[in-house]
This record gives C-alpha cells, sequence and structure tokens, in this order.
C-alpha cells in the first residue's frame, strides 16, 4: 500500500499478547503507510478504544482472558470498525466463531506480511468511509503550539525548526494526544524519516531524539509537563 502524503494515513489496532508479533506487526504495518497502535490484550484495547478513533483492528484469536472472537462479539454491539481475526491454523470452529460474531476477515498462521497489508487494503476499500473526526486544529503545549495539518511547531511568532526524525515523532504523538506510544512504535516511524536522527535504530534512539524534541517544548526539559515518560508503556504527549 503506498500514500501520498496529502493522504489520511489509515489508524490499525493491533490485538496480540506475544510481544514480538504486535512489533514486527507494528514495524511492518507502519512501513506500509500505516499508523499503528498496539495493544497486549483485550483490556488494553478497550482503553484505547475508548479514546481514539482506529479505522480497522487485528485481533489474535487466541489471547489469555478475554480472546479475539469474544472481543469482537462485544465490539459488534457498538460499533461498524471492521476486524480482521489472526488465527492458528486448524483452527476451524474459532474462525467460523469470528465471522458469526462479526468479523470482517481471517488471516490463518503463518503469513506472509504482504498478505496482511493486501486483506486490509481490501477491507478499507469495502467499509464506508467515516466521517471526518473532529480533531483539534491547533495542539497548545503552554508557551509552544503545533499544528497537525502543517506540521509545524510555532513558539509565539516564532517558527521552531524540527529535523525530519522530530516531525515524524510529532506527528506520531499529534495522532494519539494523552494517549502513551511504546518506543518501538515511534522507533518504526522514525525509521522512515529522512535524517535517521544519527543515532543509529533502536530504543535508545528514541531516548535521545524525545530529548531534543523537549528543548524545543518543555520550559524546562529535565521537568517534562508536556512530552511525558510513561513508565513500561514509552512516551506521551499531554496538550494543555
Amino acid at each position: 500500500m503506498s500514500l501520498t502524503q496529502n493522504e489520511m494515513q489509515p489508524h490499525l489496532l493491533v490485538v496480540d499478547d506475544d510481544e514480538r508479533i504486535r512489533s514486527l506487526l507494528q514495524k511492518y504495518l507502519i512501513r506500509s503507510g500505516f499508523l499503528v497502535t498496539v495493544a497486549r490484550d483485550a483490556a488494553q484495547a478497550r482503553r484505547l478504544l475508548a479514546g481514539l478513533e482506529f479505522d480497522l483492528a487485528i485481533l489474535d484469536v487466541m489471547m489469555p482472558g478475554e480472546d479475539g472472537v469474544a472481543l469482537t462479539r462485544e465490539l459488534r454491539k457498538s460499533s461498524v470498525m471492521p476486524i480482521l481475526l489472526l488465527t492458528a491454523k486448524g483452527e476451524t470452529v474459532h474462525r467460523i466463531d469470528g465471522l458469526e460474531a462479526g468479523a470482517d476477515d481471517y488471516l490463518v498462521k503463518p503469513f506472509e506480511p504482504k498478505e496482511l497489508v493486501l486483506r486490509i487494503s481490501a477491507i478499507l476499500r469495502r467499509a464506508p468511509a467515516p466521517a471526518a473526526p473532529q480533531r483539534p486544529k491547533m495542539l497548545h503545549l503552554g508557551e509552544v503550539r503545533y499544528d497537525p495539518e502543517r506540521g509545524e511547531l510555532w513558539r509565539g511568532a516564532e517558527l521552531v525548526r524540527l529535523t525530519a526524525t522530530e516531525a515524524a515523532l510529532m506527528r506520531a504523538f499529534a495522532a494519539q494526544p494523552s494517549s502513551p506510544i511504546s518506543r518501538e512504535g515511534l522507533a518504526g516511524g522514525m525509521a522512515d524519516s529522512t535524517d535517521g536522527g544519527g543515532e543509529g535504530g533502536g530504543e535508545r534512539a528514541v531516548d535521545v531524539q524525545i530529548t531534543r524534541l523537549r528543548r524545543k517544548i518543555e520550559s524546562d526539559p529535565k521537568q517534562p509537563r508536556y512530552l511525558q515518560t510513561v513508565r513500561g508503556e514509552g512516551y506521551m504527549l499531554q496538550p494543555d
């Protein structure tokens, strides 16, 4: 899937209890042009769904606690968001249950990542166009403001220069204000920036870039108010 700069990135929710699979899917889907948020279980997915709009959810069937089929059934009581289930080979009964619960499609593990992208694209083409979400035109961060549409950071009348990596981070944060984003998710978005951050890849590079970005946003970068660290989950932009 290829998106032009002017097209809105579809926002996907990936729910899987396997951290390795979550990370791999997130990185691949980000590189394929999607905005991706991950959850480790149904409970975390519900919290995200309560505050964010998603274009499609990818749910693993076999999760501890509330499984993907049960979550699909509950979501269908109040949502028409497309749902794609990931099932293990041989789980025929689960695939049938999932479709009966309201899933739009399923994909059997193991699968080729490219097939997942093709399935997602096909589902999104069939889905009715959602109403445009009422996102704030400007995010206010004390004396600083960020324009999500233009990708511009301003301090008063002064335009603050952002590197390509900082701009990629701000786009990710602006898409999910007041919600934590994992280091691995931010690292995937940074990998597509043109300057690469100059620090290599991975989570250490994210920490370095966050420190630099705080210097441009915070009045006291050592005690950040707006670009916060969320212990165990990553970083979060908390606008006024």
